[in-house]
């Protein structure tokens, strides 16, 4: 898998769990259906507002296997109907809350005396029917074993969880007929005694230890992975739960499974669409800004390739150009040398003026090779120039490129900064707008609110609002159960202090029977007037120590609990995907400061050519004025040789010209040898360049190459995603949607009547 699909299913990933987080803490039942034929019987009621709730029991094996099927049915009854249509295939139906009674009619279905009533029954389901179903798998030290085997056992103790399954509905997707599945969420819990279990893991769950017991809860999701068409290969969906401990005497008292389908209850799939729409206009923005982006930096790469093949030359003039120096410094040194010598045999001139002549003419040859040479000096030193100009020019351009470079790299960090602050904030979640320089510290703060302490008391506060809001509402009950309690006892201190020693359901039947006078009826009946007229404050206060009561002990309610721990377990999963958001960007912050590195690089470059530059019009300026006082000397040992003839006559002015010339030699051969070490350092310093320069053309050449692959292996795959994957995707999940809804009961239900259901699966202990 590509770098780029592993940060798409990872963003997948994130998405989903932001979104279950944003979802809140619920406190409803999760609910289902088994697949319902809504179409009633001509004859039946026609019924609307009805709620059929269903929680479905399975008695199984500690394997699994089912024995026995409860079923729970609560009909809810708004309207107050008189007569309500049922439709269950559920045998010994047993009225389980009332004295209401039914009868099958001609069509089979089972019609309910109501009297406005709500309904609550029960009855036998059938193992084979469940829409979904478990099978446990136990090993001891890597090797199967059965349970009953496995009782008392010790070692390295495997429970694997697998889920079947068996509900699904055919889709059309993409033009093709697809098997979708039921979104059912599969939840597995089980406590394990601490003195027998221990170095406990599980697999698609989470372990919490409570100092004496380890609670393991596991999830699963059945299904999902086909009807999401998503390869294995890309990122697997749970499908199981496998929980391992280290275990002596193995003993295990049960295990709990929930199975839901309203995963998706609450998504309004007709706001898909829009949002795809927009992330595709987004992808095809964006696309365009990678296109420019790579296109600069091929530019840049062809750039500086040019600039690398031009320092080849540049090389070959700055050799030259030593070469040269080198030979005007050895030509100097023979110009100092001969001029000494001209000066000391002024002394045997009489004598050698012949030989001076010789020496005149030697020398004005050789002062024409240093004026071929100087002339060859000046032109090298002009070809330096132009180089170097061209040098400049090339970084002068590469310069220019570096700020769109860091733009466009700092237009891609927001870019993706925005797209990871509208997933927060689409989940519900309040945060500041992400920086580059905050996003660090926001999502560290974002996470941390996310603390299982804050989830939890967020959780039992709104949990404790939701009962509360429960029991107030049947304060008036209540009260008048308090109000009778109180009555009660106040009738009953009055017959006895009226000394007919009789409780109130025997003074009753007494008056009832006429053995008590009227007199003395009205007497107590006045007494407990009397008395209760007081005790309004004391029927408030019994009354509030009875809501109170009422609260904690709903508060303590297994469903509360357990949809407590179950926000718990989603902040989880959110920290997670926040987590693994903050990493993906720390990861593109190291390419953006990566790219700021180069292009203050590239700047730097381009000042230190522009100073060579203005070097190489001083190095013109003075190679120039060498050639003119190199042609100047040679007009002057011409004239030299000339006046050899006169040599005799003038021998004293000789002398003293050839003092000169000694000391002008001496000044040219310091100033060669002082041009030769100059060179030589430039000389040195080109190789220098040349791989500063190469570094810059591989640097060029592997951006270059990475903004191509960064367009075809991510932007266009992205893309491609949008156009083709994400349609497919959303129709996917339209499809799971429809499904869910459709499944309203496992037993059945009437037209016009709305259905939930919930399974719990419930294996034999292993003693």
């Amino acid at each position: 898998m590509s770098k780029i699909n592993r940060y798409l299913s990872r963003g997948l990933c994130a998405a989903m769990s932001l979104a279950i987080l944003a979802g809140g803490v619920s406190f409803a039942s999760y609910t289902a259906g088994a697949a319902a034929n809504t179409a009633a019987a001509a004859a039946a009621e026609k019924q609307s507002g009805l709620q059929k709730t269903e929680t479905v029991y399975v008695i199984a094996k500690a394997d699994g296997t089912p024995e026995k099927v409860i079923v729970s049915d609560w009909i809810k009854n708004p309207e107050k109907l008189n007569t309500i249509t049922d439709k269950s295939t559920l045998t010994d139906i047993e009225n389980t809350k009332g004295e209401e009674t039914y009868t099958i009619n001609e069509n089979n279905a089972v019609q309910w005396a109501a009297n406005g009533n709500d309904i609550y029954y029960r009855g036998n389901g059938k193992a084979e029917t469940l829409p979904v179903g478990v099978k446990v798998s136990y090993q001891l030290d890597g090797k199967t074993v059965s349970p009953d085997d496995l009782a008392g056992k010790s070692g390295r103790v495997t429970m694997r969880f697998d889920y079947e399954n068996r509900q699904f509905e055919t889709a059309k997707i993409n033009g093709k007929d697809e098997k979708i599945y039921v979104p059912f969420v599969m939840l597995t819990g089980m406590m394990l005694d601490d003195e027998r279990f221990t170095n406990v893991e599980v697999k698609n769950g989470k372990v919490v230890n409570d100092g004496s017991r380890t609670i393991v809860a596991g999830f699963a999701l059945p299904g999902m992975q086909e009807s999401l068409g998503v390869d294995k290969k890309d990122f697997e969906l749970p499908s199981y739960v496998e929980v391992s401990a280290d275990v002596d005497k193995f003993e295990l008292a049960t295990t709990l499974t929930v199975a839901t389908a309203d995963l998706f209850g609450d998504m309004d799939t007709s706001k898909i669409d829009g949002k795809a729409d927009e992330l595709k206009k987004k992808l095809d923005e964006f696309g365009d800004a990678v296109d420019q982006l790579s296109d600069g930096t091929s530019q840049l790469y062809q750039g500086v390739s040019t600039l690398l093949s031009k320092s080849g030359e540049l090389v070959d003039g700055v050799n030259q150009l030593y070469d040269g120096s080198v030979s005007l410094k050895d030509g100097a040194a023979q110009l100092s040398d001969g001029a000494g010598d001209l000066s000391d045999g002024l002394g045997t001139l009489d004598n050698g003026a012949s030989d001076l002549k010789d020496g005149a003419g030697k020398l004005d040859s050789g002062m024409g090779d240093l004026s071929a040479g100087a002339d060859t000096l000046d032109g090298g030193a002009q070809q330096l120039q132009a180089y170097i100009a061209q040098l400049v020019g090339g970084l002068n351009q590469i310069a220019a490129n570096s700020s769109q470079l860091r733009g466009g790299s700092e237009e891609i960090f927001n870019t993706l900064l925005a797209t990871a602050g509208k997933q927060i904030a689409a989940a519900g979640i309040e945060a500041p707008s992400l920086t580059i320089e905050n996003y660090g510290a926001v999502l560290d703060s974002v996470i941390g609110s996310l603390s299982d302490d804050n989830v939890q008391a967020l959780a039992e506060s709104k949990a404790r609002e939701a009962v509360a809001a429960t029991v107030n509402a049947q304060r008036d009950v209540i009260r008048q159960a308090v109000e009778g309690n109180v009555r009660k006892q106040v009738t009953e201190g009055v017959i006895a202090a009226a000394g007919l020693g009789m409780t109130l359901e025997q003074y009753d039947a007494a008056v009832a029977a006429g053995q008590v006078p009227e007199a003395v009826q009205t007497q107590i009946a006045a007494a407990v007037s009397a008395q209760m007229a007081g005790m309004d404050s004391t029927i408030d206060s019994a009354t509030e120590e009875q809501i109170a009561a009422l609260i904690e002990q709903n508060m303590q309610n297994e469903e509360v609990q357990a949809q407590i721990a179950e926000a718990l377990g989603k902040a989880q999963a959110g920290r997670e995907s926040l987590a693994a958001l903050k990493a993906q960007l720390d990861s593109y912050h190291q390419f953006y400061d990566g790219v700021n590195t180069y292009t203050a690089g590239v700047d730097s470059a381009d000042a230190g050519a522009n100073q060579i530059l203005e070097g190489s019009y001083s190095l013109t300026y003075g190679t120039d004025n060498l050639k003119n006082g190199a042609s100047q000397l040679k007009e002057g040992t011409g004239a030299l040789k000339n006046g050899t003839a006169t040599l005799k006559g003038g021998s004293a002015q000789l002398n003293a010209g050839a003092l000169q010339l000694k000391q002008g030699a001496a000044q040219l051969s310091s100033g060669a040898n002082q041009l030769t070490d100059g060179l030589a350092q430039l000389k040195n310093g080109t190789s220098a360049l040349v791989d500063g320069v190469q570094q810059l053309n591989d640097g060029a050449m592997t951006l270059d190459e990475g903004m191509k692959k960064f367009k075809s292996e991510g932007v266009d795959k992205l893309k491609k995603l949008v156009d083709t994957d994400l349609k497919n995707t959303v129709d996917r999940f339209k499809a799971m949607k429809k499904a869910a809804d459709n499944y309203k009961s496992y037993s059945g239900v009437a037209e016009g009547t709305d259905g939930k259901v919930d399974f719990i699966i419930k294996t034999a202990g292993i003693e």
